[in-house]
């Protein structure tokens, strides 16, 4: 059996989502988790997202583990700036996880120890794409990664066998078309489109906080169970007929105006503007950063089922963060979880070269 010590635990430490993956000493993924965690409700939903993840494996030991940290928690409004974030996060991490062990991503920079990450706030703010990309471009060389989470769109080119994106900051990559804010749950309806066509007539949409990405995908039955773990927007069921009366609550119309296929094809357009909206973002960033046209999208995030629909826009193959070389290990839901288990191999990669 291992020492404890040959053992990592990646984190990666979301606003909205705690997701956790266990490294082995022979540098298999065993398991991963997804936990909900409204960071800018405060922090005691971090620590109870924390106490199921640990709770979760019986079998880790009473020993200490090495810990591989990242996150984009920081920026949530419960925080008065990044900087604050990170110190409380930083602390409240050394606290649970034990100081000793834990180590924090940092991007360029590498593992910083918790003093080290209090004092270089902005490299470890925000880290979490750097962690996945850096993995991706060690073991894949050249390709362009696109990671479709609840909330964000991460589009990272990598050639050479690294990074290919001078960006760092949130507000560099937003400007680089790198961070998208749409995703496959969270995105209110309103920041998809001013208007929508419904039975022959372009609507504007109500501004309100009526149906979310959520609602789009599972009326067309594209959102794979597990993905929408927040409320809905009117706190309802999560059903397709609830989700259907959602997006007719958005341009003014109930759900029994119209037939099913009616919404369905609404919903289809609102699917079909987030895919353009990804892929124009898709070919700034390829206009500044030329990738080999062979080159694959490495798709990641619960929003890889949107792989193969962007991949055909762009004329590129696609492979999924979970195909990529992990010693063979097969792990359900590995590519939600894609910069908790890129964190925690690259620091058990690091550690095993030392």
């Amino acid at each position: 059996m291992p020492a404890p010590t040959d053992i990592t635990i990646g984190w990666d430490v979301g606003g909205a989502h705690l997701k956790a993956a266990r490294i082995e000493a022979d540098g298999r993924v065993s398991m991963v988790w997804q936990e909900p965690c409204p960071l800018w409700r405060g922090l005691e939903h971090l620590h109870a997202s924390l106490d199921r993840v640990l709770a979760g494996n019986a079998a880790w030991p009473d020993s200490p583990l090495r810990h591989a940290v990242t996150m984009s928690g920081e920026m949530t409004d419960l925080f008065a700036t990044r900087r604050d974030g990170v110190h409380a996060l930083v602390e409240l991490l050394c606290q649970r996880l034990g100081s000793g062990g834990v180590r924090f991503y940092a991007g360029a920079e590498g593992w910083l120890d918790g003093a080290s990450a209090r004092l270089h706030p902005y490299q470890v703010a925000s880290a979490n794409w750097r962690a996945t990309a850096d993995l991706v471009a060690v073991r894949l060389g050249e390709a362009l990664l696109v990671d479709i989470g609840s909330t964000t769109t991460d589009i990272v080119p990598l050639r050479g066998h690294k990074v290919a994106t001078a960006s760092a900051s949130d507000s560099d990559r937003l400007a680089a078309g790198e961070l998208v804010y749409t995703g496959i749950a969270r995105t209110p309806l309103m920041a998809m489109s001013a208007e929508a066509p419904v039975a022959g007539r372009w609507l504007p949409l109500m501004a309100e906080h009526f149906a979310t990405s959520a609602d789009v995908h599972r009326v067309l039955g594209w959102l794979p169970d597990g993905a929408d773990l927040h409320d809905s927007a009117d706190g309802g069921p999560k059903t397709v007929a609830a989700s259907r009366a959602r997006l007719a609550r958005m341009v003014g119309r109930d759900a029994g105006d119209l037939s099913d296929a009616a919404w369905a094809e609404l919903a289809a357009w609102f699917a079909d503007a987030q895919l353009e909206r990804i892929g124009r973002a898709i070919r700034q960033v390829l206009s500044r950063v030329p990738i080999d046209p062979h080159a694959p999208l490495v798709m990641a995030g619960a929003g890889t089922f949107l792989g193969p629909r962007l991949a055909a826009r762009s004329g590129r193959p696609v492979l999924n963060f979970s195909q990529l070389p992990v010693a063979g290990s097969l792990v359900e839901h590995i590519d939600w979880c894609a910069p908790a288990v890129a964190a925690g191999l690259l620091l058990a990669g690091e550690k095993s070269c030392c």
